[in-house]
This record gives C-alpha cells, sequence and structure tokens, in this order.
C-alpha cells in the first residue's frame, strides 16, 4: 500500500510538487472540498458526496470541469494503484491559478487535487465508550452551508478542544448550538433525537443526511431539526457527533459534566449498529 495524489487526472506520488504559487486555493482558500471513507477497497456513500460538491462550485461559481463518472473514475484509480483498502480520499477543486488579485480572474482552469491515505488508529474504543466534547463561540462566517477551503474558525476550535483534552468542540452562535468543528451534533431528550436545521450556519453533512433519511426510519425515530440551547443539553439523555471519519459517536461529557449518566444511549447505539450494517451492505464487508 503506498499514499497517492492525482492532479486534473494525472497520478502522482504524494512528495511531488505540483501546485504553483499564485493557486488561488493557497492565496486566498478559493475553493471547495469532499472527504469520502474507503471499506474494503469501495467508496462510502460516494454520489451524496460529489452531488454535494457539484452544489459547493455552484455556491462559490467554480464551474465544473470534470463529470460525475470522470470523478468516480479518479477514486477507483486512486483505490486500485495505491492497494489501500481502509482509508479516505481527500478531494479539493480551486478556481485556479492566477496574478493575485480579488475578483475572479478571467479564463482561469479550476485545478483538482486529490489524495488517498490509509487510515488512522481506530476509533473503536471511543465508539464504545463515547467522547468529551467542549462548547465554545460559533465565529465562522455565514456560509458554512459550503464546504469550503476556509477553515480557519474550524482549525482554532478543534485545537482548543484538543488542549481541553476533549475529542469534538462543538459551537455555538448567539444561543443555539450548531455544530462541531468537523461534525453535527445531535442529542436525545424525552426519546427525540434533535439537531440543527440544515440551515446556512451548519454543513449538511452526509451522515447527518444518512442518519436522518434513511437510518431513522429504518428504526422507527423520531428527529426534530429544531435549533436549542445550551441550557436545554443539560436534561438530555444521549448525545452524538457525525461525521465521515467520525461515524456515529457517542457524547458522554459536554463542558466537563456527564450526559446523563455518562455511559452511551440506547437510540446512539441502535444507529451505531445500523450504520455499520450500512457499511458493510454498500461495500461488501464481512
Amino acid at each position: 500500500m503506498r499514499e497517492l495524489g492525482l492532479i486534473n487526472g494525472r497520478l502522482i506520488e504524494m512528495n511531488d510538487n505540483v501546485i504553483t504559487m499564485e493557486d488561488r486555493g493557497h492565496q486566498f482558500g478559493d475553493g471547495v472540498y469532499e472527504v469520502t471513507k474507503v471499506y474494503n477497497g469501495k467508496c462510502f456513500a460516494l454520489r451524496p458526496h460529489l452531488d454535494r460538491l457539484y452544489q459547493s462550485l455552484r455556491a462559490i461559481r467554480i464551474p465544473a470541469t470534470y463529470t460525475f463518472e470522470e470523478l468516480v473514475q479518479f477514486h477507483e484509480a486512486l483505490i486500485k494503484e495505491s492497494g489501500i483498502t481502509e482509508g479516505a480520499i481527500y478531494l479539493q477543486i480551486t478556481r485556479g491559478a492566477a496574478p493575485r488579485v480579488h475578483p475572479f480572474p478571467e479564463q482561469v482552469v479550476p485545478c483538482l487535487t486529490m489524495s488517498i491515505r490509509p487510515s488512522g488508529p481506530s476509533n473503536q474504543e471511543m465508539w464504545e465508550k463515547g467522547v468529551k466534547i467542549i462548547l465554545i463561540p460559533d465565529e465562522r462566517w455565514l456560509r458554512c452551508d459550503i464546504k469550503s477551503l476556509n477553515l480557519l474558525g474550524n482549525v482554532l476550535g478543534k485545537q482548543q478542544a484538543k488542549e481541553a483534552g476533549c475529542y469534538e468542540a462543538v459551537m455555538v452562535r448567539g444561543e443555539h448550538i450548531t455544530e462541531g468543528t468537523s461534525s453535527n451534533f445531535f442529542v436525545v431528550k424525552d426519546g427525540i433525537i434533535w439537531t440543527h436545521p440544515a440551515t446556512n450556519l451548519i454543513l449538511k453533512g452526509i451522515t447527518r443526511t444518512i442518519v436522518l433519511e434513511r437510518l431513522a426510519k429504518e428504526l422507527d425515530l423520531t428527529i426534530l431539526e429544531k435549533t436549542f440551547d445550551a441550557s436545554f443539553i443539560k436534561g438530555v439523555s444521549e448525545a452524538f457527533l457525525t461525521g465521515t471519519s467520525t461515524e456515529i459517536m457517542p457524547v458522554t461529557s459536554i463542558d466537563g459534566k456527564a450526559v446523563h449518566d455518562g455511559i452511551v444511549g440506547p437510540i446512539t447505539r441502535k444507529l451505531q449498529l445500523a450504520y455499520t450494517k450500512l457499511i458493510d451492505e454498500e461495500c461488501g464487508r464481512n
């Protein structure tokens, strides 16, 4: 197995120098990205990831220069040539390279780069026992629904969580809890699952969508997409995070206080099992 990269359809070694100094992703964060998990040598939920990629491109007015079928082929080529069966593929598209000015340059060609790496250490123990999170102010811009390269607020929040000995920082804008720095956030109260609605203030996560539109229906669970504040979560019985790498991650402590009895709850556990089953079915895992 080896880590590999790809630029504009051409496979490269990860240490090859390929990005020009005046690429707008490098200078402005002028681009979008996606991350897709690989299980058993197959991409999981690739179509919704690519659908969201095209939505993000339209939102910041970068033309799509590759078809859906071409992007699928690039993902498959990285998996095949790298030999990686369990890992993640990172994809980004920038507006391209041009002399540095703020307005969109004319006649510039977008730049596609991709990379594949094997999975890091297993999250199994955290999935079993749950994780600690902290609440922090949400100081990001107002278009969090676009999966853009502008992640400084997320980076600073994640570092704050790390320094606090926590897995994640969940953000609060005004009075309302929005989402984690790299995850969506859910709580369970009186048997009902609550999460922030899919507005411009959060990213409409792929795993979040799978939970809302598929798993909750299969398990006959009730979900409310409705705002709630920090005081609301004091009485919740469960909390969990969702994300491509996070999967379904139980939260057992918030700001140093146990969620309910500090043990992973039954609804979270049901969702975990259902999500794992879905991965197994789509990617042919035993």
